[in-house]
């Protein structure tokens, strides 16, 4: 999985190789022990750390809550 974004607007892609788009194809989703969960999730601060520095200043103030509708193009 590769995570894209661009620098101009901040947006982004999100591409998974085609092994990675049959397996979860196959299986649905992605199951994870507790181990790999906690290391995806370090990877996960760690890219939207990241991805915030390319973002302007309205959007790196945007709030999110539970009930926030997020709607994608």
């Amino acid at each position: 999985m590769k995570i894209l974004q661009s620098k101009e607007d901040g947006s982004c892609l999100i591409q998974f190789t085609e092994e990675e788009q049959q397996i979860i194809k196959e299986k649905g989703g992605l199951r994870m022990t507790a181990e790999s969960l906690k290391h995806f999730s370090n990877v996960l601060v760690s890219i939207a750390v990241g991805l915030n520095r390319n973002f302007d200043e309205k959007t790196k103030n945007l709030l999110t809550f539970e009930d926030t509708k997020i709607e994608g193009k």
